[in-house]
């Protein structure tokens, strides 16, 4: 948190739709709060199948979030997501999707499914877009705030999909409009991720941008105009 007093924990989920039972996803699926002095936890948001990277934004202060949804459901069906996370807010994993989308293969719990919270912004569909940090006006040349997302690229569709760094811009804490790339070419014609996968995204001491990618096993530093 902006007072260092909390830590935010993503967990994700141990199975794709709860196909274990509910009882080992006790606790997963969510993002927990921790208080550093006391030592007490609780789950600040669930139904979130898996939330890997966090940032803060800083116009409202509100906890934004990338999660990874589930598979099997086609190439584009559910997607990826940016969202804004609510205290106490429930995002519809195992039982729904994108808002209240019943997932017909899930033993149902109807009063769950009605309290699902619609995602902010779709990623598409398998992009496994893992890091996220806050981008100011200006880090970057021609580049408004926003968030920077490190798309780690899928393996279940059909076509291959992620495998790059993107950017969404933001307005009065909102995002506003279609994502921008900020690196691309990681994936090679033949489809194979033989030039990188990017991870993790952090803005460095100099005003940089890193991104750390985990099949190239390098730090990538991002200054100057993006094409």
């Amino acid at each position: 948190s902006g007072d260092g007093r909390k830590l935010f924990i993503g967990v994700g989920s141990l199975s794709n739709i709860g196909e274990r039972g509910m009882a080992v996803e006790e606790g997963r699926a969510a993002i927990h709060e921790l208080d550093l002095e006391s030592g007490e936890r609780r789950i600040f948001a669930s139904g979130l199948r898996n939330p890997v990277g966090m940032a803060w934004e800083p116009t409202t202060g509100a906890l934004w979030t990338v999660v990874n949804e589930r598979d099997g459901l086609g190439d584009e069906t559910p997607p990826d997501y940016l969202t804004s996370v609510r205290d106490g807010g429930f995002y519809g994993w195992p039982f729904c999707y994108w808002g209240q989308i019943v997932d017909g293969r899930v033993p149902q719990d109807p009063a769950m499914v009605a309290t699902a919270i619609t995602p902010d912004y779709a990623l598409g569909g398998h992009t496994a877009s893992l890091g996220l940090c806050w981008l100011p006006a200006g880090t970057l040349p021609g580049f408004p705030d926003g968030m920077v997302i490190g798309q780690h690229g899928s393996w279940n569709r059909s076509t291959l999909r992620g495998y790059k760094v993107i950017f969404v811009p933001f307005v009065n804490g909102r995002p506003a409009g279609p994502p921008r790339d900020i690196l691309t070419g990681f994936l090679s014609p033949d489809e194979r991720a033989s030039h990188g996968r990017p991870v993790g995204v952090t803005i460095g001491p100099d005003g940089s941008l890193l991104v750390a990618d985990d099949v190239g096993d390098v730090i990538w530093r991002v200054t100057g105009e993006a094409e």
